[in-house]
């Protein structure tokens, strides 16, 4: 996978094969280039809404006009929470990301949600965007890598740290449940993440 600055490069401390960081908003346009010349046949990369709406379109813009196999996952969580948690300046709706980007030419689309059922037939998603719960995001990875285009997932859930910060100012009930992370023992496996 690629990464760029956001709270998504978090991933390249990971030891899950992140290769490669581009400035913000170049997340993915490596591959245009390096696509021809490897025998990956496909790569995923993750892109901020924040780093989509300031510059990351354009990544993805030259990637339908380059045609390279490709997935964004764009990581809808609400804010520029690596940084304190500031609004998107002019963010969008879902249905108004999936609209921008099917004018931008992406043709395969899904969206993972921790509430999926907030997407029902009324809420301006075309029919053929599959609208799955996040624990079926692995299997939808899975399926995308074998798509031979410009693919993208769209990952909506509230960032874990502006959900914090919303709780401590009271602006966000507290879970029934919590999981916590005993950082002298952490191992950065990212379970953590599947756990959340």
């Amino acid at each position: 996978a690629l990464a760029g600055v956001g709270c998504h490069y978090m991933a390249q401390i990971m030891d899950r094969d992140t290769d490669m960081v581009s400035q913000m908003g170049g997340e993915g346009a490596s591959w245009i280039g390096q696509a021809p010349f490897t025998d990956e046949r496909h790569i995923f990369v993750n892109l901020g809404d924040g780093t989509y709406f300031h510059s990351g379109l354009l990544a993805i813009r030259a990637a339908v006009a380059a045609n390279v196999p490709i997935t964004y996952k764009i990581l809808y969580n609400d804010a520029v929470a690596m940084t304190g948690g500031q609004p998107i300046d002019g963010s969008l709706s879902v249905p108004q990301l999936i609209a921008q980007l099917r004018a931008e030419g992406v043709r395969k689309i899904s969206l993972v949600s921790d509430a999926p059922e907030k997407y029902t037939a009324a809420s301006d998603i075309p029919a053929d965007i599959e609208i799955a719960h996040r624990n079926r995001f692995p299997a939808i990875q899975k399926k995308l890598r074998d798509y031979a285009g410009v693919s993208v997932i769209i990952y909506d859930q509230t960032c874990a740290s502006e959900k914090r910060r919303r709780r401590k100012r009271g602006k966000m009930d507290e879970p029934p449940r919590r999981l916590f992370i005993n950082e002298a023992v952490c191992e950065g496996c990212g379970d953590c993440s599947v756990q959340s």
